[in-house]
């Protein structure tokens, strides 16, 4: 007897045609959605603690100008082109979901103008772009204690920096880091640098004079001799 053969079924799997058309569309759509988010604007940008610099400087040194795609907006590309800025000393970077960027600016104090430059606290001298003319002026030549100088005066309060209208350096046999403050009210301020934080003390100096004008020794002796 022969044996019977026997026929095996192959079944042939039908692709879902339907399920696949689907899974295209949503993939589309998920692809276009994350393209559409990507293209998404900064929405609003704060700035605070900029005395010297606009919000538009601000802006244009971040590179943020026309508000561009907030997924393109880095902390570390934001800081560094601000930082490359000589008023700005350091930047604080906050961003939001809903888009708010907040750059909170920290900037240098601008000290005095010497040689039609105005010194910042970092003591760089930057052209004076922004007619800065609150703060003193130094009349004669500081070049050799220039470093020191700035250090110092940087620690002065900035009303009282207010006050000062001129700065002329007079050294002595007795002290080589001797100034004469003109100030704006018409008194004389003699100071030492190593003394440099009684200035801070003038209000309360002054009201003793009983509105007399005249020469303030803080430099020796903290005493005052009335002009007139």
């Amino acid at each position: 007897m022969s044996a019977k053969k026997v026929k095996v079924k192959v079944k042939k799997r039908r692709l879902k045609t339907k399920n696949i058309i689907i899974t295209l569309i949503i993939l589309t759509l998920l692809v276009l959605t994350i393209i559409d988010i990507a293209k998404l604007p900064v929405k609003n940008i704060y700035i605070q603690g900029n005395n010297i610099l606009d919000d538009k400087t601000i802006i244009s040194l971040a590179d943020l100008e026309g508000y561009p795609p907030y997924i393109n907006t880095y902390f570390t590309n934001i800081k560094k082109k601000l930082l490359k800025n000589d008023y700005i000393k350091n930047v604080n970077i906050k961003r939001t979901l809903s888009r708010k960027i907040y750059l909170e600016i920290e900037e240098y104090n601008p000290i005095c103008i010497y040689k039609d430059k105005l010194v910042l606290s970092s003591t760089k001298s930057v052209d004076n772009t922004y007619n800065i003319n609150y703060i003193p002026y130094v009349i004669n030549n500081i070049d050799d204690i220039f470093d020191k100088f700035i250090t110092k005066f940087s620690q002065i309060d900035k009303d009282i920096l207010l006050k000062i209208s001129h700065i002329e350096y007079t050294p002595n046999e007795v002290d080589k880091e001797r100034f004469l403050l003109y100030m704006v009210d018409s008194n004389y301020v003699y100071i030492t640098l190593s003394k440099i934080d009684k200035i801070n003390k003038y209000n309360s100096i002054i009201q003793k004079l009983e509105n007399k004008k005249g020469i303030i020794y803080l430099d020796s002796g903290d005493y005052v001799e009335i002009k007139g």
